[in-house]
Order: structure tokens, then sequence, then C-alpha cells
């Protein structure tokens, strides 16, 4: 799989962020979408972008349909993120306002994608519910809700539960996929007292799918038939120590107290009993083809291991900058950009297209693709 990175939120300094726009992919989405089924990639992650086609309450597609229409013509099937960390400027997150933008614009959203193809729909409703309430209740995010994570994760449940709702009337069998980061976390070796909180991470990173499953705090509206294809992110630094750094992935030996990822799928899989998916993993640099080959292996050895995993997303596909900083390049991607003249072409990186070929293959055997 391959995602197209679509952040759209205001970052720490205020500013809106599109990423989408940043790389251009949303003028050259047809030349992007088409140069992903020679490599053997044929499903995408990709924005709608609400901040910007909802005009108070109305919606302008102009941005989004062209983007349908040439991942159509590329046979590529692609799911659709609603809300990617960002909201538009007139919309108070925690007003019911909010849940009622959202479930109109994924209406809207079903609706044009049902009548114009017979392809099943298949929608996230907010990206990554757990890392949006840690990042936009401290300095990092907008609003900057210090201290409103749960307030906030509960709301962004809602507004998931009645985005469902109106997609499933509209078709009944769209499809949903859930990204949330999974981690390890550790208590220092010298602070055993931090166990506890440590060991709260851990148990936190399941409660914005528990809350869609109706599993906690059922009043928010959840149920068992809302959570579909249970998305898995997961990147280098992961796994850490509370208070201090991340364990790191690239020592050998690593620290022994490592978790291999199979066994982190397997016990989403075990918990949930759904389809789950790596929605996000890349690296970057020399690291990106090790990364990708590790990944995998483990997830080759997840599905021995009787995991029904549905794929794996190279995130981003194209090279990003960062939200904070647009002159800083993260050499994430499949594809290279190069700036030719403000064009940004498209350079696939020879190293890492050839460790993705490898690693298509270990997971084939493995039965996954």
């Amino acid at each position: 799989m391959a995602g197209f990175e679509s952040a759209d939120h205001r970052n720490r300094h205020g500013h809106r962020v599109d990423l989408l726009a940043g790389v251009q992919h949303d003028r050259k989405a047809a030349e992007d979408y088409a140069g992903l089924p020679p490599l053997g990639i044929r499903c995408a992650r990709d924005g709608i972008r609400w901040p910007l086609v909802d005009r108070g309450g109305s919606h302008d597609l102009s941005s989004w349909l062209p983007m349908v229409k040439a991942a159509r013509q590329a046979g590529v099937q692609v799911i659709w993120t609603l809300c990617h960390y960002g909201w538009p400027d007139d919309l108070d997150v925690f007003s019911a306002a909010f849940v009622d933008r959202l479930a109109a614009l994924a209406r809207t959203a079903a609706r044009v994608l049902t009548e114009s193809s017979d392809e099943i729909p298949c929608f996230t409703p907010v990206n990554e519910i757990s890392f949006l309430c840690w990042a936009a209740c401290r300095d990092f995010m907008y609003p900057f809700a210090t201290g409103r994570d749960q307030e906030l994760k509960r709301q962004l449940v809602r507004a998931t539960i009645a985005a469902c709702d109106a997609i499933l009337d509209v078709n009944p069998g769209a499809r949903f996929l859930y990204p949330e980061p999974v981690v390890r976390v550790f208590p220092p070796r010298s602070r055993p007292d931090l166990a506890a909180e440590a060991e709260s991470y851990n148990r936190a990173q399941y409660e914005a799918w528990d809350m869609i499953a109706g599993r906690l705090e059922p009043e928010l509206g959840g149920a068992a038939k809302y959570l579909d294809i249970v998305g898995l992110n997961y990147y280098h630094a992961n796994q850490w120590e509370h208070t201090l750094d991340r364990l790191r992935w690239e020592d050998e030996p690593r620290d022994p107290r490592w978790v291999p990822f199979h066994q982190i799928i397997l016990e989403a899989a075990h918990r949930y009993e759904r389809p789950v998916c790596v929605s996000e993993t890349s690296h970057f640099g020399v690291g990106r083809g090790k990364w990708i080959l590790e990944i995998a292996r483990e997830v080759a050895e997840a599905c021995r291991r009787g995991a029904c995993v549905e794929g794996v997303c190279l995130y981003p596909i194209l090279d990003r900058y960062d939200w904070e900083n647009p002159n800083h390049w993260h050499n994430s991607g499949l594809w290279d950009v190069r700036d030719e003249s403000g064009d940004l072409r498209r350079v696939l990186n020879a190293e890492y297209a050839a460790a993705l070929q490898q690693s298509q293959q270990i997971v084939k055997e493995a039965g996954l693709g």
C-alpha cells in the first residue's frame, strides 16, 4: 500500500499545514497514482482535506474529485481519510457542530463514490485519534487544549461513529480503516517506580479502538459493528523508555526489552479478532531498505502464526517535509522529491525499491498479497 501524507492541521506556530499541496500531490495525482501499479502497489491511503472542502458546512469538492478520477484511471483503490488532524477554521472541535459537520462530509463523500462507481468505498473517519489527542492537548498542534486529552478522545470517537453511520446509510457495504500508533513503553532500569506510568501508555494505545467497538465507555455510541480493519502505525521510535529516549532498533544486539513487531501485530489481531493492516511504516535515509525488509519478515511471521494481515502501507510514499519546518525534508519516501524551478520531480529511490521488491516476495510467500 502507498500512503500519501495528508496532514492538514495547524502546527505549533499556528500555520495551516497542507502536505498534499506541499509535495504537489494535488496537481500530480495522476502521475503519482500511475506510478504505483508497476511496483505492485494497487491500494493507497489519501486525504480529502476537510479544512479545504468544507465551506461553512457546504462542500466544494473541486480539489478532491480530480484525485478520485486519477486513482480510478490508474486502477488504484484509495482509503480516504476525512479528518487528518485538521478541521475547518470556524469549528470548535469540542462542539456538537464538529460531530455534525464531519458526518455531513462523510455522507457527501460516500454519495459521490457510491454514485460514480460500483467499487466498495473505504474510509478513515479520523486519523490516529490517540496521537491527535496527545498532540492537540500539548503545545504541538492546534487547539493546544492542555489537560483535555480524554475529553478530546471521546469527542473524536463520537465524530467517528457519526461519520460511520452517515456512510453506512449511503452504502451499507462500506469499509473502515482505523489507524492508531502501536507502542511499547518501558520504565527506565533505574526507575522501577515508573512501571505503572509506563504501563498506562501501553494500555492507552487501545482506548480509541475499544471506544469505537463499544468495549469502553459505550455511552459514546460505539458497537462491535463499527470496528472493521485495525490499522497499526509503527515506526522506529515506537518503543521507548518512559520519560527518556527510544529503544534503538539499529543497535546490534538490541536492548533485550525490544518486542518483535510480529508480537505486537498478534496482540492486536487476537484482542479484536478483526483483520489488521500495517497502516503506516517507514524509515529515513539509508535505513529505509533495511527497515522495510524487517517489517516484511515480521508481518510474514505474524501471518504464519495466524494473524489476518490485509496489507502494509509505506508512509509516506513520497518524501515529505517537516510539519514545523518546510525546508527540512525527511528523506523517507519510496520516491525522493527534487525541486526543479518549483516543479517537484519524483525520483524513485533505487535501493528502497529493491528492498520493497524483496519484501513483497517475503510476504507473498507467507500468504499476503
